[in-house]
């Protein structure tokens, strides 16, 4: 009975210590998963600050002022401008102009002037025929401006008109549906003698634009002319736009 209770005793002391083992190798092996998944978070958490830390470098590498990136993007929302949209800047000495003739008989001349627009439909001060502004030739100052309707018109108003204007004053005319039924010879001589060469053959319909001067010696550079034509009309019965722009002297005297 003795030996039987030692081996009994014995077996309880095997099994105890066994168990013992079984549970010190499941906690060292929990112990282990859990440092592993921690480094394995760690090493990400890295990684991912690394990453950060290396775009950040890069924008602030590109948005340098002196960077080809940054200097692209400020070209591009900032664009140069001319006064009255020019391609380019008048010279000193120079009143820059952009104008337009009307549009069949529906949207009016309009004309800019050192970037202020002086005649248009949206200022209601354009009509159809003829459409004149006068010019201070050494200040650039907008003198006067006026249209006289050549379609159902009178053209003394007009003949008036042009033999009043004083000498060195820079004038401007642009067409509008129709500007040259009720002209005469006296009123294209008139015109003739501010610069225009297109003048003489105005038709009906044509379209027309011109920047002469009163007490000027040559022909003006500035005047585009198109034919009222049925081959060759952009609107029905009437040609298309014409558009002008470009850099008058100043007079210095």
């Amino acid at each position: 009975m003795v030996r039987a209770g030692g081996i009994l005793k014995l077996a309880a002391l095997i099994f105890v210590f066994l168990l013992a083992v079984f549970l010190a190798f499941q906690l060292l092996e929990i112990n282990m998963d859990f440092n592993l998944s921690s480094m394995m978070l760690t090493e990400l958490a890295l990684k991912m600050l690394l990453y950060t830390s290396r775009t950040s470098q890069h924008m602030n590498v590109n948005n340098e002022p002196g960077s080809h990136q940054n200097h692209h993007t400020v070209s591009a929302t900032k664009p140069v401008r001319y006064k009255c949209g020019l391609s380019k800047s008048c010279p000193a000495g120079h009143f820059a102009f952009k104008m337009a003739s009307g549009a069949a008989s529906v949207v009016g001349p309009r004309i800019c002037l050192e970037d202020k627009l002086i005649m248009s439909s949206v200022k209601n001060n354009v009509g159809r025929g003829i459409n004149i502004a006068l010019v201070h030739g050494r200040t650039g100052d907008v003198m006067k401006t006026d249209f006289f309707d050549m379609w159902a018109g009178d053209v003394a108003p007009l003949i008036k008109f042009l033999k009043e204007i004083e000498e060195g004053t820079v004038v401007m005319m642009a067409s509008f549906d129709d500007p040259s039924t009720k002209l005469n010879d006296e009123a294209r001589k008139l015109i003739a003698d501010l610069g225009s060469s297109v003048i003489t053959s105005l038709g009906f319909r044509d379209n027309w634009i011109f920047v002469g001067g009163k007490g000027i010696k040559t022909k003006s550079p500035f005047e585009q002319h198109i034919k009222n034509s049925a081959d060759t009309n952009k609107f029905e019965g009437w040609p298309e736009v014409l558009e002008m722009e470009g850099c008058v002297p100043q007079r210095q005297d």
